[in-house]
């Protein structure tokens, strides 16, 4: 099982989510399309989140933002 899943909801939503169920965060990032990625900082934390966002799931492909330049700084 993977750490990370793609919802429809958006951060805060997630954040204030996962803290009410006890899971840790690894990583969170707003997509383009809308919605949230989330990285759980265990499987286990993940799976219990899957559950809970069940309904709001994104499934399929999904565009994210780019992290790092195109070319480098120096």
């Amino acid at each position: 099982m993977s750490r990370e899943m793609f919802v429809t909801l958006d951060e805060g939503e997630v954040i204030s989510r996962c803290l009410a169920e006890k899971v840790g965060i690894s990583a969170i990032e707003r997509l383009p399309s809308g919605g949230t990625r989330l990285v759980c900082m265990s499987v286990d934390g993940a799976a219990h989140m899957f559950r809970k966002f069940k309904s709001h799931l994104i499934h399929g492909a999904v565009n994210r933002q780019r992290h790092r330049p195109s070319r480098l700084l120096w």
